[in-house]
């Protein structure tokens, strides 16, 4: 029996994919052990979003080649699609999929092991696309691997869509993942089931664009959340990630007419100054932004009931951003949308984008001075969300895990809650006071 272990880098969607895997080669007489133990085959689903998510990429190749010189060493995820031939070169590479090739995976790997690494590798099309030619985008609309994260008795990431047709000047993505693309409703409210069956409470939907939901099927992101909500057994959903101008008034209103989707929004901002967003080629200006966001906690935010919950994304030293454009979006938030949670990215320079030829290219230690401060006031804001909440009521879904004798588990509005370990609780959704 083959031993296999996994390493994921990344986002969820790169976790719910390697779950997908890992069941599979489970169903084909594989035993899954950790990364640190010894391995016959590693499974690398690797990370493109920054220069720094590539390099750390190699290294894991490296030091997993350095663990076990014998192993077949199977590398997926963006980084193998935009820069395939590079990883090709790595010393004990054996296997590399790229964004057309993930359902493929399983049934290659699995043949080529078992045939003493002879049997014939299948041409799936792969393409490298380090140049990022739009034209030769690396996955059609019509197909889409589909995918759920397994493993943990609360929750799963559960992919719904893949792909991003926007083309932001920073942004790799639409040439690692392809064109948006989703699986039908049908198929989406059959694998919540499967993840209900196996005693999960909480899904969270997940996707490169996820609010860009129907591309491929002609149904809508609101009738998605309609079928899902009717599935037995699953009792909170949340949404991982949606652009602010795919989040409808109607799918808000819906939400907060008493639905299983909770009060917690992971919405990218990218930038509180209107020049910086249009340089990026957003979607939307800062008073489309902050009137989404009023709106949101207007429809769902009720006396002596948690507040919602608001992660942001933000990019710190995107070409062109001046002093003063910055203090722009550090008023923004501290003083307008004030969200629970900041998610602070310094821009990485990727090459092939716009972005990376564009004039007024910030220094590395100015990006890095502008993080801190963003940092401080995420730290700042939160500690504020917090108190909001002190004394209010809460939902929380425990989980089974102790640690120093106690456990702990999320609000609906994700605030960590804990409290001495009670086996009863596990896996429970218990009324709290904040």
């Amino acid at each position: 029996m083959p031993k296999i272990s996994f390493i994921t880098l990344g986002c969820k969607l790169n976790y719910a994919e390697t779950s997908t895997y890992e069941r599979g080669f489970v169903r084909k007489g594989f035993q899954v052990v950790p990364p640190k133990d010894e391995a016959d085959v590693y499974l690398i689903n690797t990370c493109s979003v920054t220069e720094h998510s590539d390099k750390k990429s190699r290294n894991l190749i490296r030091k997993m080649h350095r663990t076990n010189p014998d192993a077949v060493i199977v590398v997926t995820g963006c980084s193998a699609q935009l820069r395939r031939s590079e990883i090709e070169k790595i010393e004990g590479v054996s296997l590399v999929f790229g964004a057309t090739e993930k359902s493929a995976v399983v049934d290659t790997v699995t043949e080529y092991v078992l045939n003493g690494r002879t049997a014939p590798i299948p041409d799936t099309g792969g393409k490298e696309e380090t140049a990022l030619p739009c034209k030769n985008r690396p996955a059609a609309r019509d197909t889409v691997f589909p995918a759920y994260s397994s493993g943990e008795r609360t929750r799963s990431f559960l992919k719904v869509q893949d792909g991003c047709d926007y083309k932001c000047a920073y942004c790799t993505v639409p040439y690692a993942r392809g064109e948006s693309r989703n699986i039908p409703i049908a198929e989406a409210v059959l694998q919540a089931r499967e993840i209900a069956a196996s005693g999960i409470k909480e899904i969270v939907l997940t996707g490169v664009n996820t609010g860009d939901f129907g591309r491929t099927t002609g149904e809508t992101f609101l009738d998605l959340l309609k079928g899902l909500n009717g599935v037995e057994g699953i009792e909170r959903y949340r949404i991982s990630s949606i652009e602010p101008n795919l989040l409808t008034e109607e799918t808000v209103d819906w939400i907060a007419s008493g639905t299983k989707f909770l009060p917690h929004f992971h919405i990218p901002l990218q930038s509180g100054s209107d020049t910086i967003l249009k340089a990026m080629g957003r979607r939307y200006d800062t008073a489309a932004f902050s009137s989404k966001i009023r709106y949101i906690r207007e429809k769902m935010e009720k006396p002596g009931m948690p507040e919602v919950f608001f992660g942001i994304d933000v990019i710190a030293g995107f070409p062109g951003e001046t002093d003063s454009l910055f203090e722009e979006t550090y008023r923004f938030l501290e003083q307008d949308i004030r969200p629970a949670f900041i998610h602070i990215f310094p821009y990485s320079r990727r090459p092939g984008t716009p972005a990376a030829t564009m004039s007024g290219q910030v220094q590395d230690r100015i990006k890095t001075e502008r993080v801190e401060r963003l940092e401080e006031l995420c730290a700042r804001l939160h500690e504020d969300f917090l108190k909001a909440n002190i004394g209010l009521h809460g939902k929380v879904l425990f989980e089974s895990s102790e640690k120093g004798g106690m456990m702990s588990g999320y609000t609906e509005n994700y605030i960590r809650i804990e409290r001495p370990y009670d086996p009863e609780l596990a896996g429970r959704i218990c009324d709290v006071i904040i």
